[in-house]
This record gives structure tokens, C-alpha cells and sequence, in this order.
């Protein structure tokens, strides 16, 4: 049984000013994670374990440095979160974990289920890989040299998840501490100060390779030779950690997925396979126009596995996308998947109303703060396009101009998807959610 460390998310310095995090109903995340916290330490400490808490001031690259050196074999950490949307009606409870980690994905179940049965009113909205959030990665879990998982308590967005938040904090603390004591007790002991790691088999474009792989908290690590012949450079990636053991350099496998490496893991044979031989050109992945590579049945299970009621108001719209964007010359898979992010996968919420058919958060000429309207969900899907290649291309429009605010685009500024943050959006990390999700697309489709 090794220690625990818990964070309360937010509240640090973040680009030179303080961190709140999400802010709703007079109270901030930080506030609220901070309050609940305090009730987890005495609760885990009265159970017998030893607890850290990260100082409440650090940033988060501050937090993940001060856990990561104090870490030891057999110890565990979690950070706790309230989360926010603009759809006052998205309520519930989450965990996070890295992407490929069987067990990882076990213990996240067994951490949001323990908090469940001490508050069941919160709805379940289940252990997720971090791939699965908005930039496709969480520090937390990834840079933690530890097992490390985040926690979505609840929505401050929402009245009746902030409501429990702020007035049934005791049952919250219990809840977590329940599932910290279950994830610590059946986790891995201090193995002293020479560690062994199980071996792993490897392979690559379903050829078995000949260096095996080792298993370090559960996470797949492979020989950075492999990585060299894989012709990834990590030179400009320093969040990927290097960890040596018994004279070779290993990293984390799924690190290489955002280098267009398919990363999957087999738990029977325990072997991790990758792949680089893809369908879809590297290259050509994040390039606006250009044509799309999923079907409309792919386009249909993607937005009903993030939302299932996505398609009740707009049965049609992955056939508008494909047919609309296909006209233009723009590829259909990315103005989709902007459209997800753009609507939280048509839950909308914010400014934009669903009946206004505007799904790219379009604003109108006379800057009405509701944005732009249009009279059909296709000539809403039209406008997105047409706004998209006045983005991405010099060419002439096909069809009759629809977006309002094509002529104030600077023509052919952003041919490249990361190229509309700042632009499109103010949030500077606007092409890397959507290419996050564009990924998460491919990847549901079997296409990498």
C-alpha cells in the first residue's frame, strides 16, 4: 500500500494570472475542489494511508513537478475537477485515465462507482481515456510519473450537480476516499530500490519485433531505437518521458499517437501493437481542403457515441456534411468534426441556439451577440463550408454565397487546421481540439 497524492485542480498561476477554473453560481472551481479536498485528507489519513496535498498555489506544470519528485513506487495521485459547458443541462460524474491502459480503465470504474453509491443522484457519465477529451490528452495522466487519474465530480454549470457539489461535500469526500482505499490496497507495493518490469512483446505493421517492450504502471513502453526507426522525432517533445532501465531508453508508447502512430494493446498476449502504415497520409491529415476519407455511417456512430440523442434534431447532417463540403473541395471528416466542437456534439449551449441551424458558431455582420441564423440546417451546413475555404483556399466558391462574413476573411490565411486557432476562435488551442477529435474519429472508424 504506497501513498496518495491528491490535487484540487486550478487555483495556481496559469499565464501570469490566477487560475479559477470554472466559475458559475458565485463559486469557482478551484474554491469548491479546494473545500472537498479538505474533507478527502482527514478522511483517507483516519483509514491509515499517508496523503500529500499539492500545494493549492502551484500551476499545473507546477503540480505534476512536485508530485513527480516525490514520487515513489506503489504511491497513486488524482486530481479533482468541477467541470462547465455552455448547455446548462450537462450534468455528471467522470473519471479520466490514459488512453491504452486496461487496468488503468478498471480502476477508473471502480473510483467513479465507489463515488456513486454514496451519491447516486450524479449521473454516470463513466471512465473515459484521456483521448477523449477536448485536446485528445491530459497532463495529469500522462506527464504523472505515477498512476494518476483525473476526476470530473460533477458540472458547477449545472444547478442541481452544484447543488451536491456545495452541500453534500462530507458524501463526496467518503465517496473518493472509498475508491482511493480500493485503488490502493489492490495496487502494487513498494518494490525497494531495484525494480524489476515485466517483459512485453512489440509489434509493428503486424510483424513481431525483435526487442521487447517493458510494462511500468501498467503503461506500455517501448525501446527509443524503435521510435528512431519509426522516423518520429521527440527532440521538440519534452513532456514525453524518457525512462531508462538496464541500459536502454523506453517511452511511453501511446506518446506516439500524436505522431500518427496507431497505438492498440492486447492484454491476453501482452503485446502492444503499432502501427505506421495508415489510410490516411500523414501529411495530409490536418489540410482543409481535400476530400474526406470516413462514411456517413462512420460520421453517424462517432457523433451518437459522444451524444446520443445528437441526431434527433439533425438526422441528416453527416449526409449534408459529406455532400456540401464534397461541392467546395473541403474535407468533410474536418468541417464534421469542428462542427463537434464548435456544438459539444450538438448539445450546444452558449450563444447559439440549435434552431438557428448555425453549427461553426458563425457570427453575423451586425455582431448580434446570438451570431448568425440560418433558414435550414443545409444552408447552415453551406455556410460553415463556404467560411472554411475562404480559410483554407484562393478558389472561387461553387455555390451561391451564403456566409455572411466570407468577404472579411483574408483568402487562403489558413490552408492548415491549427492555423484557425486565433483566427476562427480566440482559444489558442482551437485547431488542436479539433484535430483531437478528428483522431477519435479515425480511430472509431478503423482508419488509424
Amino acid at each position: 500500500m504506497g501513498r496518495i497524492f491528491i490535487s484540487a485542480a486550478h487555483g495556481g498561476i496559469e499565464s501570469g494570472r490566477r487560475d479559477a477554473g470554472a466559475v458559475a453560481g458565485n463559486t469557482t472551481e478551484a474554491q469548491e475542489m479546494i473545500l472537498l479536498r479538505d474533507l478527502i485528507l482527514p478522511e483517507m489519513r483516519s483509514r491509515g494511508f499517508e496523503v500529500f496535498s499539492v500545494p493549492d498555489d502551484l500551476s499545473l506544470k507546477g503540480t505534476i513537478s512536485w508530485i513527480n519528485s516525490r514520487a515513489r513506487q506503489g504511491d497513486i495521485s488524482i486530481e479533482i475537477h468541477a467541470d462547465a459547458f455552455g448547455n446548462p443541462d450537462v450534468r455528471g460524474s467522470a473519471v479520466f485515465y490514459i488512453a491504452n491502459n486496461a487496468e488503468r480503465k478498471k480502476q477508473a470504474e471502480m473510483l467513479l462507482l465507489a463515488l456513486l453509491r454514496r451519491v447516486p443522484q450524479l449521473p454516470n457519465r463513466g471512465a473515459k481515456p484521456d483521448t477523449a477529451t477536448g485536446i485528445g490528452r491530459v497532463a495529469f495522466c500522462r506527464d504523472v510519473s505515477l498512476p494518476s487519474m483525473l476526476m470530473q465530480v460533477g458540472f458547477l454549470t449545472n444547478p442541481d450537480d452544484r447543488f451536491i457539489i456545495q452541500n453534500r461535500r462530507r458524501d463526496l469526500a467518503l465517496g473518493i476516499a472509498d475508491g482511493l482505499e480500493s485503488w490502493s490496497r489492490g495496487g502494487a507495493t513498494d518494490p525497494g530500490k531495484n525494480p524489476t518490469y515485466a517483459p512485453i512483446n512489440i509489434k509493428i505493421n503486424n510483424q513481431l519485433y525483435g526487442e521487447k517492450g517493458i510494462l511500468v504502471n501498467d503503461n506500455a513502453y517501448i525501446p527509443i531505437d524503435l521510435v528512431d526507426r519509426l522516423r518520429v522525432d521527440l527532440s521538440n517533445a519534452p513532456n514525453v518521458r524518457r525512462f531508462p532501465y538496464k541500459g536502454v531508453v523506453y517511452v511511453k508508447a501511446i506518446e506516439l499517437r500524436d505522431f500518427n502512430v496507431s497505438i492498440a494493446w492486447d492484454s491476453a498476449s501482452r503485446t502492444v501493437t503499432l502501427r505506421s502504415i495508415l489510410e490516411i497520409c500523414p501529411g495530409q491529415i490536418d489540410r482543409i481542403m481535400g476530400h474526406g476519407n470516413s462514411t456517413e455511417v462512420q460520421l453517424m456512430m462517432f457523433l451518437k457515441a459522444n451524444n446520443a440523442n445528437a441526431l434527433n434534431q439533425f438526422p441528416d447532417l453527416p449526409k449534408l456534411y459529406r455532400e456540401e463540403a464534397s461541392v467546395e473541395g473541403v474535407n468533410y471528416d474536418i468541417a464534421f468534426c469542428q462542427m463537434c466542437v464548435e456544438t459539444g456534439f450538438l448539445r450546444f449551449g452558449g450563444d447559439i441556439r440549435p434552431e438557428q441551424n448555425n453549427f461553426a458558431g458563425l457570427g453575423s455582420i451586425g455582431g448580434e451577440a446570438e451570431g448568425a441564423t440560418f433558414p435550414s440546417a443545409r444552408l447552415g451546413v453551406r455556410a460553415h463550408i463556404q467560411h472554411l475555404k475562404a480559410y483554407a483556399s484562393l478558389e472561387p466558391l461553387v455555390q451561391e454565397l451564403i456566409d455572411p462574413r466570407f468577404r472579411f476573411v483574408t483568402r487562403g490565411i489558413a490552408p492548415l487546421l491549427q492555423q484557425l486557432s486565433g483566427r476562427w476562435a480566440a482559444d489558442l488551442d482551437y485547431g488542436d481540439k479539433i484535430m483531437a477529435a478528428l483522431r477519435r474519429l479515425y480511430e472509431s472508424a478503423g482508419l488509424i
